[in-house]
């Protein structure tokens, strides 16, 4: 690993811009060596709002109001990695209908959106009672 960040900040979607300036900072600090485009860090940056309103909406929504969200900023020579932990109840993404073209349903895209914007794309319970979202960007060093 060559760099890494944590951020912790409480269940509350008013938290959503401090979580995405200091990504924003981390990409400006040490994603510069990868041959990204702006549009690709707009990409994870999205995909990490996307997660943090999730795990807050959803995952947190029956938790008090003090309950923590962890995040996790990696940077390896071939990835870049987003952990997003929540402690809610774990439920399977695997269940989830993606919508088809041109209609309408409630709920359920974030999970599309997220596998689009990322590499790849990982939801699970681990063994401390949190849940841990992955999200993978790959790309190489200048």
């Amino acid at each position: 690993m060559l760099e890494q960040d944590h951020l912790t900040v409480y269940s509350n979607l008013k938290f959503l811009n401090q979580v995405q300036q200091w990504f924003e900072e981390f990409c400006r600090q040490h994603l510069s060596q990868l041959l990204w485009s702006e549009r690709e860090l707009y990409r994870l940056n999205l995909a990490l709002a996307e997660g943090f309103t999730n795990a807050v909406r959803h995952a947190h929504q029956s938790l008090p109001p003090d309950t923590t969200i962890d995040i996790d900023l990696s940077l390896w020579a071939d990835r870049f990695e987003i952990r997003i932990w929540d402690k809610g109840k774990p439920f399977n993404p695997d269940v989830l209908t993606e919508p088809k073209p041109g209609t309408l349903q409630e709920g359920g895209y974030g999970w599309f959106l997220l596998r689009r914007l990322a590499d790849r794309v990982v939801y699970d319970r681990n063994a401390d009672g949190r849940n841990c979202l992955l999200i993978v960007k790959y790309g190489t060093l200048k």
